[in-house]
């Protein structure tokens, strides 16, 4: 019997269209062999919808379209499993039933523990990365907290939410000067390089933070790596266990690796294959010892952050001191990053089983813990003379009009 695999991807996030590009790419590599695919996606008002017609690409060109004849659904748990109810209609009808959810999304609102939280509520197992762990790889402020206090090796940076910014600008400047130019500014939140802007001089300081702040409460401003070159590897397994995959160089085309680098430049003219079609070299051109580093703190960031499933570290490297940085993890990367994965013999198809395979033996685990009690410590509290009246006084008060 094939496993029911419901793939989840949209979502209301600016990265919307990026998670789609990277669903599609990843149910078109599954193993019809031994998985049914069941696509779930949110539209940007937070529609859920199923329906065959959500295979092909074609359909998101034109979103009145796929409301039209998309099914509204929604998940819901019953005794007998997993299902997705119509919400159109008088009556609620089960129109698919799935075994485990893979959340393919990107970004805010989805990405950052948002999803993962949903499913955990509903009960079903799910690939990648639990609530906290989500939560912390989307979080730029508190992860690099973390960071310091676990002596990974980070850059100088400066935090600040908008309200602080529109209050104290001179003080907060005055800390961006003492990390010195150039800086980068970073909505604290998003990812695919969105809101991002390299910033040469004080001059451009202020544009860049004012539309970081169209995108975030809460803004980062980080020094920028001297001599820079910048890499990527991914990783596989759960907090026991970690396999690292190739490093990559990224090549970007200004200063910052942008929205523009990592989806559209090298998409022109042709179907667009998300990360996998960016400037890259693989593998890295750095030395032994510096690959060994980089891995190294790869598979510490995936067991200090609690991930799980796939994952994609970015790294900072200064080519003449050979320091290495962490800039940041990506919990669910463009691509599921498979391009760093194909290189060392892994087929995309594969990497996938391994996941949904991870998945499933982390569900079976984790319901080995304890989580809650049988026992009913609310059974024979007296709550005093007003509660003395127990069910009898609650139910007259429900029934007053």
């Amino acid at each position: 019997m094939k496993i029911r695999v419901g793939v989840i991807f949209g979502g209301e996030t600016v990265e919307h269209e990026v998670s789609i590009i990277t669903a599609l790419q990843a149910i078109e590599n599954m193993n019809t062999n031994k998985y049914e695919i069941v696509p779930i996606y949110i539209a940007k008002d937070k529609t859920w919808y199923t329906g065959h017609m959500l295979f092909d690409v074609e359909v998101y060109k034109d979103f009145k379209d796929l409301k039209r004849y998309a099914i509204p659904c929604t998940l819901v748990a019953k005794k007998d499993g997993f299902f997705l109810q119509r919400t159109n209609g008088i009556f609620r009808k089960n129109i698919a039933e799935i075994d485990i959810a893979f959340p393919i999304v990107h970004g805010n609102n989805v990405e950052d523990g948002t999803i993962q939280g949903y499913l955990k509520t509903v009960g079903i197992p799910f690939v990648g990365s639990d609530v906290l762990g989500s939560a912390l790889g989307q979080d730029k402020i508190v992860m690099k907290q973390i960071f310091s206090n676990s002596d990974i090796p980070i850059v100088d940076y400066v935090w600040f939410y908008d309200t602080e910014y529109s209050e104290s600008k001179d003080d907060i400047l005055k800390k961006i000067e003492k990390i010195g130019y150039p800086v980068i500014v970073k909505p604290a939140s998003l990812g695919s390089s969105v809101g991002v802007t390299f910033v040469n001089s004080p001059a451009d300081i202020n544009n860049a933070i004012e539309s970081a702040i169209l995108y975030d409460e809460r803004v980062v401003v980080e020094q920028v790596v001297p001599n820079l070159v910048e890499v990527n590897c991914s990783v596989l397994g759960n907090y026991s266990y970690q396999q690292t995959s190739m490093i990559e160089e990224a090549l970007p085309s200004e200063e910052v690796l942008t929205y523009q680098d990592k989806y559209i430049n090298n998409a022109k003219g042709k179907a667009n294959k998300g990360m996998a079609s960016a400037s890259r070299i693989i593998p890295a051109r750095i030395d032994e010892k510096t690959e060994r580093r980089v891995r190294s703190l790869a598979s510490e960031v995936f067991r200090v952050l609690n991930l799980s499933g796939i994952c994609r570290i970015d790294f900072l490297i200064n080519k003449e001191t050979k320091e290495v940085y962490v800039n940041e993890p990506n919990t669910i990367p463009g691509s599921l990053s498979y391009y760093l994965w194909e290189p060392m013999g892994k087929k995309y198809s594969e990497m996938l089983e391994d996941l949904i395979t991870l998945a499933i033996k982390d569900y079976k685990l984790k319901n080995k813990k304890i989580y809650s009690f049988e026992t009913n410590i609310l059974n024979g509290y007296v709550m005093g003379v007003k509660g003395a009246k127990g069910i009898k006084g609650v139910k007259g008060k429900l029934k007053q009009p």
